[in-house]
């Protein structure tokens, strides 16, 4: 499905009862809708309807060239306003990644429309500063950011070799067809740089906005996750005025949706259950 919102079109991949209670999607770097290609059968099954967004910079028709059209109140924008576009006042969020990210300043900046949230891998904005400042484990494990944020390096770096980067860096998400689904579309020109500026247009004080969250929230962690330790996950319910869940898979790597989709669907069903 394609839908129009902010001057853009963005891809929506939409499935479930038509009557079911709605789920909003929200993929991370550098994957996008079809990471949810194994949660959503199970979602399916227990009632719920669902959309998975394309995010701005992966929609071919959303994917626009100044480095500041991906601050992090431009992507909350864009989730609030394909909510609006598909005629759902409220919906259940689920994000992984930059996803949860996106997530979480969906919950605080519009609690309305968001009737609950699971985040996935990332923490709240202000959990993840406090451990980046706090934590030097954590400043290690974000080490990579400082050259996701080099313009023209990264992509040099990620796509030489036919995306040998970007096939290490997704290699755990699964096999070889897995991580050439995720691969093949950040080839096409321009498509990594917008995913890319996601993290270029990144700041401490658009972070730092990011307010406590009111709506009832489960945050999903793995213990094996190399971009987020465990002072950073430990620090989210702190960010939660709401009721709070903390669910903590083991032996899980950073790919959470991919290698253990039916725990993941397990606690999506769980807190929307809370709420239905």
């Amino acid at each position: 499905m394609h839908i129009d919102a902010r001057e853009f079109t963005f891809d929506v991949r939409v499935g479930g009862p038509p009557a079911g209670p709605p789920v909003l999607l929200l993929h991370g770097f550098p994957q996008h809708s079809g990471e949810w290609a194994d949660v959503v059968p199970i979602l399916h099954a227990a009632g719920l309807r669902t959309y998975a967004l394309d995010q701005r910079g992966y929609s071919p028709g959303a994917r626009p060239k100044p480095v500041g059209a991906y601050r992090l109140a431009e992507l909350v924008g864009d989730a609030a306003a394909v909510l609006e576009a598909l005629g759902i006042d409220a919906a259940h969020v689920v994000g992984h990644d930059w996803g949860a990210v996106v997530g979480w300043g969906l919950a605080a900046g519009h609690p309305s429309r968001v009737r609950t949230l699971t985040a996935v891998s990332v923490p709240h904005p202000a959990a993840m500063a406090h451990a980046l400042t706090n934590d030097v484990s954590q400043r290690a494990r974000s080490a990579y950011m400082g050259l996701f944020r080099r313009t023209g390096t990264a992509e040099a770096v990620l796509l030489a070799l036919r995306a040998t980067g970007l096939r290490r860096m997704l290699a755990g998400a699964g096999d070889a067809d897995r991580v050439a689904d995720y691969v093949e579309p950040m080839r096409a020109p321009g498509a990594l740089t917008a995913a890319l500026n996601w993290y270029r247009a990144m700041s401490r004080r658009d972070l730092a906005a990011v307010g406590p969250v009111s709506v009832p929230t489960t945050y999903v962690w793995s213990d094996r996750d190399v971009a987020i330790g465990r002072t950073a996950a430990d620090g989210c319910a702190a960010q939660v005025t709401g009721d709070y869940r903390f669910v903590e898979l083991a032996g899980v790597s950073h790919w959470i949706p991919d290698r253990a989709p039916t725990q993941l669907a397990d606690a999506i069903v769980t807190r929307v259950r809370s709420r239905e």
